[in-house]
């Protein structure tokens, strides 16, 4: 009786891991990464106002338009979405400070899942233009730093 207890245990220690790997795995297949192509329209339009909008600044509506248009592959003033991006997070941290940089990094990650492999290089850009805004102060820069794209605002300040 004990071996057979230990033979079924023995089993079950052996197949429920490699059950769990692969159930997983195909529950992760089937999960929808990209929003459907009707959504961007309506992602455009939500985003084209001409108002401040509600907790929301005129350069954030703009770089959110602007991440918008990157979702159809097209951007305003004829560079790539990610650059376009790269102009309206420098302009945002040129006009009020690093931590309103980064919230708009993070809310146009979230918004346009698309741009998310250029996070990093653009949220470590960010640090080094952090560092040239407050003169070589490191300090005042790191505090504004958080985990947007894995620390890589941090990076940047850093070097």
């Amino acid at each position: 009786m004990k071996q057979l207890v230990r033979r079924i245990g023995q089993t079950v220690a052996l197949t429920l891991p490699v059950v769990l790997v692969t159930t997983g795995t195909l529950a992760v297949t089937r999960v929808p990464w990209a929003p459907p192509a009707g959504l961007d329209q309506q992602v455009v339009a939500a985003s084209s106002g001409d108002g401040a909008g509600i907790g929301r600044s005129a350069t954030a509506n703009a770089a959110t338009g602007t991440t918008a248009n990157a979702a159809a592959g097209k951007s305003s003033d004829g560079l790539a979405p990610q650059e376009s991006l790269r102009v309206a997070l420098l302009d945002e941290l040129r006009a009020k400070n690093p931590s309103a940089a980064l919230d708009l990094l993070e809310r146009s990650m979230r918004e346009q899942p698309s741009l998310t492999p250029y996070c990093t290089s653009l949220a470590t850009e960010l640090g080094k233009a952090a560092v040239r805004k407050y003169q070589g102060d490191v300090q005042r820069a790191r505090s504004f730093a958080r985990p947007v794209c894995d620390g890589s605002f941090a990076a940047g300040i850093a070097g």
